[in-house]
């Protein structure tokens, strides 16, 4: 991970701190543990004074490369990030796709060695928490550690998703149904400066997230272009008939367990 930090916050002074009055970058962290895990006023006001530091990557930056030993757990305030793996002969598959909100790194509070790289997919910002202070706070509250186990499930739960995508959908089911996920991921933490409709990911990314060629993409996209599904913006493509997309994959939120607070 690049050593470079742009600020620090030594989790003192920030008290009474909740979701709208949270150092930048832990608010939105704060907001996603809040859409699917209740948490006290006081829970709360703990995460905010976590000690951390905050730095910023370029494009393809590696976050964390398979094989380290992480001592932290980086936290995506803002831009895209992506857990890949790869062949021996070079062949990518990216297996997950992270956005702002996302703890990076919960695993390494239970298993030691990243099993994954972790890259930006634009230029990030992050917010670096140490583990042993993330690990003091979650056996001291069981709330946040159950915010923390929930927040695995869902993105074990997503995983699934992607197997079967991968798996049982054609190219246009396939391309259809991640737009619609990424869609109500965005919504769910009310990411500032984002639109839910705009998609990070150029063609050939889309084409390593999505097990086809870039060709195939490209014409996949252009069949969503003629009803309306989507748009060219730029190198990316913007969601247009959300509705549309649903009902070309097929698409149920269950897996997101968007209403798990409520549950």
């Amino acid at each position: 991970m690049s050593s470079s930090v742009d600020r620090t916050n030594n989790g003192q002074g920030n008290q009474r701190m909740t979701a709208k009055s949270a150092p930048p970058g832990l608010d939105i962290f704060l907001r996603k543990l809040l859409s699917h895990s209740p948490l006290t006023d006081d829970d709360q006001a703990a995460i905010m004074a976590m000690p951390h530091s905050v730095r910023h990557m370029e494009p393809n930056s590696y976050i964390l490369r398979e094989g380290d030993r992480s001592g932290v757990c980086p936290i995506l305030c803002a831009g895209f990030a992506y857990r890949q793996k790869s062949t021996q002969e070079g062949g990518r598959q990216i297996v997950a796709l992270k956005i702002p909100g996302d703890a990076l790194d919960f695993q390494s509070m239970y298993v030691r060695t990243v099993d994954h790289n972790l890259q930006a997919l634009t230029a990030v910002d992050l917010v670096i928490v140490a583990l042993p202070d993330f690990e003091k706070m979650v056996a001291t509250r069981p709330a946040i550690a159950r915010a923390v186990i929930v927040d695995i499930l869902i993105e074990a739960s997503i995983g699934r998703e992607w197997l079967l995508n991968l798996g049982r959908r054609n190219a246009l089911s396939r391309l259809s149904h991640l737009l619609c996920e990424l869609h109500y991921r965005l919504l769910d933490t009310r990411s500032e400066g984002l639109d839910a409709r705009d998609v990070p990911m150029k063609q050939e990314q889309l084409a390593d997230l999505l097990g086809l060629t870039p060709v195939h993409i490209n014409r996949t996209i252009k069949k969503l272009e003629s009803n309306g599904a989507v748009a060219r913006h730029g190198r990316g493509i913007r969601l247009g008939d959300i509705e549309s997309l649903r009902r070309l994959a097929d698409f149920s939120d269950t897996y997101l367990h968007r209403n798990n607070r409520a549950g």
